[in-house]
């Protein structure tokens, strides 16, 4: 099967400024954000990409555009909009510390299925269109390219966690327990039984191994071997 490398965007002004930019325009990476996506980009050099397909926000195009700059040729970037932020509605722009006093914070807290944001969306109806279309670009990816193909998804947070509770087979009311870092790297492979989910929330560490990595059809039992280190 192909294997998915779900990354997020790089840090933003609104993520240290702790307030919820969700779909607000004109949000982009700050000095520290740009460097992850870069050490990102790095990270995935020795990785041939089949392609990378991306939410139409700015820092995740600016994020995805980091990913590809050590590819000679690039890989092909697709925007998606089924990977964009999830429509926080009237929550959108406000300070998270005032939206924790509001009634619905807890309910995102510990029953985010249950989740509806004020004039935008549910939680999980965000959850229902990225994992879609995530699957949906990698059956075509590994349809194209074959099952040793490696391709990328650049999100946000939310829409990351809510994609890999599915891949864990978590109800997305287990969802908040999951973290994604701003430019982490998390890889998934949606194999025949099952998806085999290989890592999560990586911020550093080598990945040119997964230039080589042999699909995998069922689970080793007792482990296996994992992947050959790196000659690096």
């Amino acid at each position: 099967m192909a294997t998915v490398l779900l990354v997020r965007h790089g840090r933003t002004a609104a993520n240290t400024a702790g307030v919820l930019a969700g779909r607000t325009a004109g949000v982009r990476l700050d000095a520290v954000g740009r460097t992850q996506a870069g050490r990102a980009g790095a990270r995935l050099a020795g990785v041939p990409l089949a392609a990378v397909v991306t939410s139409p926000l700015e820092r995740c195009r600016q994020t995805a555009r980091a990913l590809v700059a050590a590819h000679d040729p690039a890989p092909p970037v697709t925007v998606d909009a089924a990977l964009t932020e999830c429509d926080y509605g009237r929550w959108q722009g406000r300070a998270l510390a005032d939206l924790a006093s509001e009634p619905l914070w807890s309910v995102v807290q510990t029953q985010p299925s249950a989740a509806v944001f004020p004039g935008g969306e549910s939680l999980r109806a965000m959850q229902a269109r990225a994992v879609a279309a995530v699957r949906r670009h990698d059956a075509a990816v590994e349809a194209e390219h074959g099952p040793g193909a490696v391709w990328v998804a650049v999100s946000h947070g939310d829409v990351l966690k809510a994609v890999l509770a599915d891949a864990l087979g978590m109800h997305l009311d287990l969802f908040q327990r999951i973290t994604v870092g701003p430019a982490s790297v998390s890889v998934v492979r949606y194999g025949p039984h099952r998806p085999d989910v290989v890592a999560t929330n990586t911020d550093a560490g080598d990945l040119s191994w997964l230039a080589a990595a042999a699909p995998v059809g069922d689970a080793p039992v007792g482990g296996g071997a994992g992947h050959a280190p790196s000659a690096r």
